[in-house]
């Protein structure tokens, strides 16, 4: 399936741009070569040098203010049935590898969730206990303080059985131009990735770092919070978040990015 390329003002943007030299993905001694997967690699490869020192260090990265608040969470009851998280799951630590198998097919349920959805589900099902709302401190700090628990370990989310309809749903609104200036995900973000626009570096567009810190927010932020984002930059309609066309793209790039390390809570400008 083939993206179309960019037309009107984003042709006109692109042109004014700079492309870059691909990243060798076999280079020795190369120390980004953790964050390469193939011809894969996650936006901190491209991000800017000074974010990159803030994810690297724990102590500087502000969004372990929200897992620090996450992990009092952990512990504490809530909810009709009066019960914390640690009361079913023991110590977070227990959850090392879950996040990489995200978005799937509860066994329980039969619904397809993020890990999000899955904090939420658990708080309604087992806790008895209102859910998070979207992009709230509670459930960005909860999502991060989970995923932080498979750090370093590669994405590897399985799309077939139930999870394939997903999938395909997620792959073709990827490769769908919508909005007023007429572009697809796939124009920014395998097209022409790697390029500028206006003064933006165009990532891959991978998933692994999320939720994120990002500069722009001054706040940590989720995956479906920056698909709005770029919904709004091409001037098309901003679907709901957590919503089911979101959590289908979400599905798609995650597959895209097999391989790649998980690295929440990643810094972005």
């Amino acid at each position: 399936m083939g993206a179309k390329r960019f037309g009107g003002l984003a042709a006109t943007i692109l042109a004014m741009t700079l492309a870059v030299p691909a990243f060798a993905s076999d280079a020795k001694d190369d120390p980004l070569a953790a964050y390469r997967s193939g011809e894969m690699y996650s936006g901190y490869v491209t991000g800017d040098p000074s974010s990159r020192e803030i994810q690297d260090d724990d102590m500087m990265n502000p969004s372990f203010l929200w897992v620090d608040k996450a992990a009092e969470l952990w512990t504490t009851a809530d909810g009709t049935a009066g019960k914390s998280c640690a009361d079913c799951h023991g110590d977070v630590e227990s959850l090392k590898g879950a996040a990489t198998k995200y978005p799937t097919t509860d066994a329980a349920t039969g619904k397809f969730m993020n890990v999000e959805l899955k904090i939420n589900d658990c708080r309604e099902r087992q806790m008895g206990a209102a859910p998070f709302k979207f992009e709230s401190d509670e459930l960005l700090g909860m999502t991060t303080l989970v995923k932080l628990q498979s750090r370093g370990m590669p994405m590897n989310i399985d799309i077939t059985g139930p999870n394939e309809k997903w999938f395909k749903k997620g792959e073709e609104f990827y490769f769908t131009s919508r909005g007023q200036l007429d572009l697809a995900c796939a124009d920014c973000h395998i097209t022409n990735e790697g390029m500028y626009m206006r003064a933006e570096k165009l990532s891959q567009g991978q998933p692994n770092g999320f939720p994120t810190y990002r500069m722009k927010w001054q706040k940590l932020g989720s995956l479906h919070r920056r698909m709005r984002g770029c919904n709004d930059n091409i001037r098309a309609e901003k679907l709901k978040g957590l919503g089911e066309d979101y959590l289908a793209v979400e599905t798609y790039i995650s597959w895209r990015a097999s391989g790649l390390p998980v690295e929440t809570p990643s810094v972005r400008k």
